[in-house]
């Protein structure tokens, strides 16, 4: 049997291929599985808002994943991850000293964090500010380009930090603006101020968010300085170096440089190559080294797209019932971007879950040897996308659902281009879907 967590983890696997990089991002990271029992599952996310938009928005979307993994029906609910016990990345928590605090993904480490060429300077750099907090590289400001793995820099930090009780706030240049608007709307600037100032090491991420907004620049060159002239330590993030943020004043921009700067550059071969044998092992999955050395050889840019590579390599694997083979991992990498010549999403995997979705059916039902009438027209239909729009050939695409003959899949090709002729409710459908993988949902 295998755990509420570990089922999750699975379908997260399998979600990723279905929404957009940001939408998986913004929604479903930092969300964690808590129980399944009695045919509820129930996940728990970081904060109220997560939790309306994915009852709302992606309820039906989980459950029909979740239904393909466990076999049974599955209701979801979802749960706010608080108090002591909260592991979500930026949620809050209250200590007993009344401070307020983040609490920390455990997975990010200093241990976790796979360093090489690219990235040891940050990771010692870091390692140095959570150590001895205002005492070395100060401010420390690390910037690089998205998924290069300074949130996990951060992440350290603070679990390092926190663990020596140290009292840290971590809040995104979004958040710092939020609350500050927050604050001097509802009159309780006060109460901002101790918030962001009566603390040992302050870290935002994606700092380069509040150039241009004079007012909170103005706010936080206060904050900067009364951190800084008591020797409290400040971490920035962003995408860019100092000099380069052309919208910041310069008195803050000077301030920025004036501690150590360090970029992050994307990972070398060997790097990404110790990144994914970390990335199967935590997710309890044995790749052969040519298959992780396909992986890393054609996915260069950054981390996150090369988890996102692994995992789709394994979603497949699990869709089609599959060992995990150089010519599996080719096919699941194929069109990585998930997009054809045309700009649309028609990889086999996102096809045949827009397809099972847009039927009410799950994926398993299309490759599996269920015969009623609209399983078959699903199945139909999503072999005749597959020869559309991808050229597979007919051996590949009956490859693909269970074994099925040449003849089967040319007679279901067949079946549908007559029927989109003749039905005109079959030909909105077949539009619809194609209109789906077109513009997927970008949450």
């Amino acid at each position: 049997m295998r755990s509420a967590q570990e089922v999750w983890e699975a379908a997260l696997g399998e979600l990723q291929l279905q929404v957009s990089k940001s939408n998986y991002r913004t929604w479903f990271k930092g969300t964690k599985a808590i129980a399944c029992q009695g045919g509820r599952f129930t996940i728990s996310v970081p904060n109220a808002f997560t939790a309306e938009y994915l009852d709302r928005k992606q309820r039906s979307l989980i459950e029909k994943t979740l239904l393909g993994l466990t076999g049974g029906n599955i209701s979801v609910q979802f749960q706010l991850d608080a108090g002591p016990a909260n592991t979500a990345t930026g949620t809050i928590r209250q200590q007993g000293n009344g401070q307020e605090c983040s609490s920390y993904n455990p997975k990010y480490t200093f241990e976790s964090y796979i360093t090489g060429s690219c990235n040891r300077m940050a990771h010692s750099a870091a390692l140095a500010a959570a150590q001895s907090p205002g005492q070395g590289y100060n401010p420390l400001f690390i910037y690089g380009g998205s998924g290069l793995g300074k949130t996990h820099l951060l992440q350290a930090i603070g679990n390092l930090a926190q663990a020596n009780g140290v009292s840290v706030l971590y809040a995104s240049g979004e958040q710092y603006t939020n609350d500050f608007i927050t604050a001097i709307r509802e009159r309780k600037m006060e109460e901002f101020r101790t918030k962001y100032r009566d603390i040992d090491l302050l870290m935002i991420d994606d700092i380069h968010f509040i150039g241009g907004k004079e007012q909170t620049e103005e706010n936080f060159f206060h904050t900067f300085n009364e951190l800084h002239n008591s020797n409290r330590q400040i971490v920035m993030t962003s995408d860019r170096p100092p000099s380069a943020m052309s919208l910041l004043e310069d008195r803050l921009r000077s301030r920025f440089e004036g501690g150590l700067a360090i970029d992050i550059k994307p990972p070398d071969l060997e790097t990404r190559l110790s990144i994914l044998k970390a990335k199967a092992e935590h997710a309890g999955v044995e790749l052969p080294p040519d298959v992780m050395e396909l992986i890393a050889k054609r996915i260069k840019k950054n981390v996150r797209e090369l988890e996102g590579g692994l995992n789709r390599v394994i979603a497949y694997s699990r869709l089609l019932r599959m060992k995990v083979t150089v010519e599996l991992a080719t096919k699941a990498l194929a069109d990585i971007s998930g997009t054809a010549a045309d700009g649309s999403q028609s990889a086999p995997p996102t096809l045949l879950f827009t397809v099972a979705s847009s039927f009410r059916l799950t994926p398993e039902d299309l490759t599996g040897r269920r015969r009623d009438k609209e399983v078959a027209q699903a199945r139909q239909v999503a072999m005749f996308l597959l020869k559309q729009r991808n050229n597979c050939s007919l051996a590949e695409i009956g490859a693909f659902f269970g074994g099925r003959s040449p003849s089967t899949v040319s007679h279901a090709c067949e079946k549908i281009a007559d029927g989109i002729k003749a039905s005109p409710l079959l030909r909105r459908k077949v539009q619809g879907i194609q209109r789906r993988m077109h513009s997927p949902n970008k949450g």
